[in-house]
C-alpha cells in the first residue's frame, strides 16, 4: 500500500463517525435543548411540532426537536455511530429499538419542580426518572433482568439541566423565586438539588453522564430582546446567572466523583461551547449570533417561533435558530467540543476518550 493511500485511509477514519461500542445504549434526559418530540404527546405549550420546525430534517417536517434540523442528541448519536434515540412516550420505541436507548427529555422543565409551570403539562425530571424505570421493566422482559443492568450500566448518558431555572422562573416578571433569594442563594439552591438528582441517576444504574452546564443566557436573542440590548450586549444579569452557576456546577461534578471513586459524571462546558462562536460567528461561518433565524421583533427574540414569524433563508448564515436554541449548524460545533475538546470544555474527559477507555473494559 502506497504512503498517499495509507495516509488518505487514516485522514478518512478519523473523520468517520466512531464506530466503537455502537451497540452502546444512550439515553437523553432534561429540557428543550436535548427534547427529541416528548412533548408532542402532551398537552403543554411548550412544543415545537408546527412549521418552519425541522425545516431542515431529514424529513422536512416538525419533529417536536427544538432545531431547525437535527439535535444535540441526534448528533451525538451520529457521531458515536448509532441510530437516534426514540422519545420515551413514542409508540414507535418497542421491541429491539428499546436496546438503542431512549430520550426521556422534555421542554420546559427545570432542576426544580416549579420551573415551567407555564407550560402545563411536562415530564418533570422525577417523571423522566419513573419513566426510566419503566423502560428498565419493559427491556427486562425483552432481555432478562442481569442484561438489562449491563446495557444501563454501559450505556452513555446526556443530562441537560438548569437554563430554564433562571430563564422560565428566577428571570420572569413577579417569580416569587426572583424575590425571595439572590442570584448566588438561588444558585446554591439549584446545585443541591442538582446533586440529588445526579445521585438518583447514579442508583438507577447510570454510570457515564455526561452534564452539561448553562451557555451564555444572557446572549441568546430573547435575552438581548427582553433587555432591550442597544447594540446586541449580552444582558448582563443573566451572564452573571451562568458566571456563578457553572463553576459551582463544575465543583459539585468533581466532589461526585470523588464521593463515588469513579469519573462517572463528566462536566461539559456549554457556555464556552456557545462562547466561541457567540463571540466570533464570522470565524464560524456565521453572519450573526445575535439574531435568531425565525421569531419577531427586537434580534427576533420575542415570542416564538411560528409559522407567522420572520424566517431566514439560509439557517447556516445563523447561530441561533429561534429566540433560545440554537440552529443544526451551531449544534455541531457543540458537538465538536463534545468529541474531542479540551478540558475547557469537557472535564474531565472527552467523549471521544470516554468511547476508547469503555471500548476496553
Amino acid at each position: 500500500m502506497s504512503t498517499l493511500l495509507l495516509t488518505s485511509l487514516c485522514v478518512t477514519l478519523f473523520l468517520m463517525p466512531q464506530q466503537t461500542n455502537a451497540a452502546r445504549a444512550f439515553f437523553v434526559f432534561g429540557d428543550s435543548l436535548v427534547d427529541s418530540g416528548n412533548n408532542n404527546y402532551l398537552v403543554t405549550t411548550a412544543r415545537a411540532d408546527s412549521p418552519p420546525y425541522g425545516i431542515d430534517y431529514p424529513t422536512g417536517r416538525p419533529t417536536g426537536r427544538f432545531s431547525n434540523g437535527l439535535n444535540l442528541p441526534d448528533i451525538i448519536s451520529e457521531q458515536i455511530g448509532s441510530e437516534p434515540t426514540l422519545p420515551i412516550l413514542s409508540p414507535e420505541l418497542t421491541g429491539e429499538k428499546l436496546l438503542i436507548g431512549a430520550n426521556f427529555a422534555s421542554a420546559g422543565i427545570g432542576i426544580l419542580n416549579d420551573t415551567g409551570v407555564q407550560f402545563l403539562n411536562i415530564l418533570r425530571i422525577g417523571r423522566q426518572f419513573e419513566l426510566f424505570q419503566e423502560y428498565q421493566e419493559r427491556v427486562s422482559e425483552i432481555i432478562g433482568p442481569d442484561k438489562t443492568q449491563q446495557l444501563v450500566n454501559g450505556a452513555l448518558v446526556l443530562m441537560t439541566l438548569g437554563g430554564n431555572d433562571f430563564v422560565n422562573n428566577y428571570f420572569l416578571p413577579f417569580s416569587v423565586r426572583g424575590r425571595q433569594s439572590s442570584l448566588s442563594e438561588f444558585s446554591q439552591l439549584l446545585i443541591s438539588e442538582y446533586k440529588k438528582i445526579l445521585m438518583r441517576l447514579y442508583e438507577l444504574g447510570a454510570r457515564r453522564v455526561m452534564v452539561t452546564g448553562t451557555g451564555p443566557l444572557g446572549c441568546v436573542p430573547a435575552e438581548l430582546a427582553s433587555s432591550r440590548s442597544a447594540n446586541g450586549e449580552c444582558a448582563p444579569e443573566a451572564q452573571q446567572a451562568a458566571a456563578i452557576f457553572n463553576p459551582l456546577l463544575d465543583q459539585m461534578l468533581q466532589g461526585l466523583n470523588r464521593e463515588i471513586g469513579s469519573d462517572v459524571f463528566i462536566g461539559a462546558n456549554a457556555f464556552n461551547m456557545n462562547a466561541d462562536f457567540i463571540n466570533n460567528p464570522q470565524r464560524f461561518g456565521f453572519v450573526t449570533s445575535k439574531v435568531a433565524c425565525c421569531g419577531q421583533g427586537a434580534y427576533n427574540g420575542q415570542g416564538v417561533c411560528t409559522p407567522l414569524s420572520s424566517l431566514c433563508p439560509d439557517r447556516n448564515a445563523y447561530a441561533f435558530w429561534d429566540p433560545f436554541h440554537p440552529t443544526e449548524k451551531a449544534t455541531r460545533l457543540i458537538v465538536q467540543q463534545i468529541m474531542t475538546g479540551s478540558v475547557e470544555y469537557m472535564n474531565p474527559m472527552n467523549l471521544s476518550t470516554i468511547m476508547a477507555l469503555d471500548s476496553r473494559i
